[in-house]
């Protein structure tokens, strides 16, 4: 069978989105963030990082949120900070060093560790200058452990504002892959979600990339903004593979306006919704898998050498808040406004507004907002769901067998998932409604039926 037909099944019908096009969460994390209830202290935030850097064995990684982007992009839904003034760079540099130090001497093991990932993520991280990247890097990997053959430094850039100066400047650092915003090619959605970006902005900086010795470089790309139409996704998909970058994830437009409020500035009618928005997936998909991509896990896709691929194939593959990576660490350490972090039997997240983070970074402490201890249910389910997005099957505890037949028989009966023994498997016609299927892990939701829209829709 070809890598091609491995990857194809036929687009879902009208009647299956109408039925599972509802809010569910992109576990990302278990418990989902708004089901976090075991707020810890710092203290106790601090104990659970302890624990997780003495074992002997444990690796860690670090994410860095640099919220700041010159304009709005109106679709998103990150975390930022609108501004033009760069003389934010340097205070903003300090303050994740003071934070990062600060972690350092709390939990010495940290240092003993071998790092194996650093992500900058925002926001835009090119928003700093070449030279404020180097004044954030440098210091920080002098002081920890890590092997250049296993050592994965991955930053998102915004190519129209990034430099063939800013690339130099992080591959100087060890940074070796580059995820590029690029969410559609029109002219015409660019317009509308306020992101003006002409396709030779992006080839050339893929080419600068390439040209460096970049390994691996990313797109993401947006199906269900307004105003795109199965021609417009055709076009941006076949430039894209002209391209050729090594992965892609091709994102669902998450509309949560209660959360993002300039997402009200759409129409909505101007929104492909339901089937109409399912099909732009179907015919981007199509168009990457001719073009050699494999499928991985949820709207991710990589070239077959790709190393998501490999940990696809090996079972290595891991999700994360950062997404889809190819391997697991016992840690992740979250520096910035709003960063999350992460440890076996903790969630951890910094102040959200960024006054605030600052006035206590600079007060010399941990910036905590809240997280999640985990029960012992919760780290349970939290592997159970991490097997199932991943792997697309996942074994069953004997008493979730009959749990599952009864709370999915819809899914079953629509052949969308199987239970098979005590396995529950994705089947190809399920791939679009994986989340739907993972919500039956998701105790803390099932129990909690809220009465208001939390998570964006499925579709």
């Amino acid at each position: 069978m070809s890598v091609k037909s491995m990857n194809r099944s036929d687009s879902p019908s009208s009647a299956l989105l109408d039925r599972y096009d509802v809010p569910v969460p992109r576990y990302t994390s278990y418990p989902t963030v708004p089901y976090w209830s075991n707020n810890p202290t710092t203290g106790q935030w601090l104990a659970e990082l302890r624990k997780a850097a003495a074992r002997p064995d444990a690796t860690w990684a670090v994410y860095v949120h640099i919220p700041f982007c010159e304009t709005l992009c109106t679709f998103c839904g990150c975390n930022t900070v609108i501004t033009r003034n760069h003389d934010r760079e340097e205070p903003y540099v300090e303050l994740l060093h003071k934070e990062f130090w600060r972690y350092l001497d709390e939990v010495p093991d940290l240092s003993k560790r071998p790092l194996r990932q650093l992500h900058l993520g925002g926001g835009t991280p090119t928003f700093l200058s070449p030279k404020s990247l180097r004044a954030l890097l440098e210091p920080m990997l002098e002081r920890v452990q890590f092997r250049t053959d296993e050592f994965d430094a991955s930053v998102e850039v915004n190519p129209r504002v990034t430099s063939a100066e800013h690339l130099e400047a992080l591959m100087a650092a060890g940074f070796t892959r580059v995820s590029m915003g690029v969410q559609d090619f029109d002219a015409t959605v660019q317009h509308l979600v306020n992101r003006i970006q002409p396709f030779e902005v992006t080839e050339q900086l893929t080419r600068d990339a390439r040209a460096m010795g970049y390994k691996s470089v990313n797109y993401d790309l947006i199906y269900g903004l307004p105003k795109q139409t199965p021609e417009t996704m055709r076009r941006t998909a076949e430039l894209t593979a002209t391209l050729a970058p090594d992965r892609i994830a091709l994102y669902s437009y998450a509309k949560v306006p209660w959360i993002k409020p300039a997402q009200r500035l759409f129409k909505d009618e101007d929104l492909p919704e339901g089937p109409e928005k399912r099909a732009l997936y179907e015919i981007a998909r199509d168009i990457l898998l001719d073009a050699g991509y494999i499928e991985i896990g949820m709207d991710h896709f990589a070239l077959p050498n790709d190393a998501l691929n490999a940990a696809r194939v090996t079972g290595d593959l891991h999700r994360n808040f950062m997404g889809y990576t190819e391997f697991r660490t016992d840690i992740l350490l979250g520096l910035g406004v709003s960063a999350i972090s992460e440890t076996p039997t903790c969630f951890h997240q910094n102040e959200k507004v960024a006054p605030v983070y600052e006035r206590r970074v600079q007060a010399g402490e941990i910036p905590t907002l809240r997280g999640h201890l985990l029960t012992e249910e919760d780290q349970r389910l939290r592997q159970q769901i991490l097997n199932f997005m991943t792997r697309l099957h996942v074994t069953l505890e004997p008493e979730q067998v009959d749990d599952a037949r009864s709370y999915l028989s819809q899914l079953i009966d629509d052949r969308l998932v199987v239970v098979d023994g005590n396995e529950l498997v994705l089947t190809e016609a399920g791939k679009p409604f994986l989340r739907n299927a993972t919500v039956f892990f998701d105790q803390r939701l099932r129990s909690a039926a809220p009465g208001h829209t939390i998570f964006s829709r499925s579709i």
